[in-house]
């Protein structure tokens, strides 16, 4: 909480300036704090008196010991005849199987969805020790409120001591309303976990624009809470011998509860394929120099069974969508083949893409940093590569 030392306050409204949510008014000649506070510290390092000091309620070593187990939020697909776990449900599944293993704690996997919610013993089969099954026909869609809601109530029940989620549309959007809800710690978009010698969640994620790896951890509350972009880890094999434990789980929702409503759903165009589900992407970057030879590198992608793609550099160019970027503010990918023509290689691009199975990189620089993770480099210049290797391809699928 925010404390305020009313016999140093000399009202001067620093504080009151610098703050950027409006939480704090000078009233009577002293400050004070409301509801909108985030703690965020903007006021307390102005204050010329210092009469401003963040104080934060340490868990005792008790309270930790009620907060037990590894939790997953596996991410369903919806409006299907079985809406079924998101591959990036069996991503995370096999991070928190090695993270539970070492706390010598369960793993549990929740699943929300309706009544066409499916092949949850997967779940197990891929590591969990149970699966806490939240069925509602007001989840068979996603909702904010409705999936906050519910999420919520797992966590006060379960008394979890981590809680994961995929870094996806929706796992961004669940993550910081249950985080805010439930006042918990949460690092977004990490590219790590790992478990500490205090038994604490490390996690770790790229910070100040990608030229430094931030560790971090959340020491005063539980759970800790994380989003993972999917692709950044391997989904383990599934085990049909593990055990199958479900538990349903009894859901008290009601319309009143979901402020939102589904109005309508616009198909992408084909181009826009999902990234992310790529199993070839033929990414372009600045050094196709113009928008005309963007359409070589689409060819090429469609010669071989692809999906284009590209570098932060192309979107804001305007030469393709956002959602056919790569990168930490695009889109984490894992494709069998990533074809990389024209891109430097710089740690934000990487952080999107290095977990490709194989990677091939073109570049007339024999010295950008791309090369130093692709599986085969090709020095020279792209735009007389890209022909002869479309040729190429031609005349063995003529054979």
């Amino acid at each position: 909480m925010l404390k305020i030392d009313f016999e140093k306050c000399n009202a001067c409204g620093l504080c009151v300036k610098s703050c950027p949510f409006g939480a704090i008014a000078v009233v009577d000649e002293l400050a004070r704090a409301n509801e909108l506070c985030t703690l965020c510290g903007a006021c307390v390092n102005v204050c010329p008196q210092a009469a401003l000091g963040i104080e934060r309620r340490q868990i005792s070593l008790e309270e930790l010991s009620q907060y037990e187990g590894v939790f997953v939020w596996a991410e369903c697909e919806s409006g299907n005849a079985n809406d079924k776990p998101k591959k990036v449900a069996y991503e995370m599944l096999a991070q928190g199987r090695k993270m539970a293993d070492q706390l010598g704690q369960p793993l549990c996997a929740v699943a929300l969805g309706g009544d066409r919610l499916g092949d949850l013993a997967k779940l197990c089969h891929h590591g969990a020790d149970r699966v806490l099954c939240c069925r509602h026909e007001l989840l068979s869609r996603y909702s904010s409120d409705g999936f906050t809601n519910v999420i919520s109530a797992v966590i006060a029940r379960e008394k979890p001591s981590i809680f994961l989620y995929g870094a996806t549309p929706n796992g961004r959007d669940l993550a910081p309303r249950v985080a805010a809800r439930m006042r918990l710690g949460l690092t977004a978009d990490c590219t790590e976990l790992g478990i500490d010698d205090q038994a604490q969640l490390i996690q770790t994620r790229p910070a100040f624009g990608g030229n430094i790896m931030a560790t971090i951890i959340s020491p005063y509350t539980r759970p800790q809470t994380a989003t993972v972009r999917p692709n950044v880890f391997a989904a383990a094999q599934p085990d049909p011998a593990r055990p199958v434990v479900i538990e349903e789980v009894p859901v008290t929702l009601t319309r009143a509860n979901i402020r939102t409503r589904l109005i309508e759903k616009i198909r992408l165009g084909s181009e826009e394929e999902k990234i992310d589900e790529a199993r070839i992407l033929v990414s372009a970057g600045r050094g196709c120099q113009d928008q005309i030879n963007l359409d070589s590198v689409r060819e090429l992608a469609r010669k071989l069974g692809g999906t284009l793609a590209g570098s932060r550099a192309i979107v804001e160019l305007g030469w393709i969508p956002h959602s056919l970027q790569v990168g930490q503010s695009g889109t984490t990918v894992g494709p069998d083949l990533y074809i990389a023509i024209g891109i430097s290689g710089a740690v934000q691009h990487v952080v999107g893409m290095s977990s490709s199975k194989k990677i091939i990189a073109i570049n007339k620089d024999p010295e950008a940093p791309i090369f130093k993770i692709a599986d085969l480099g090709i020095v020279g210049d792209a735009l007389v590569i890209i022909p002869k290797l479309i040729e190429e391809i031609e005349r063995i699928k003529v054979k």
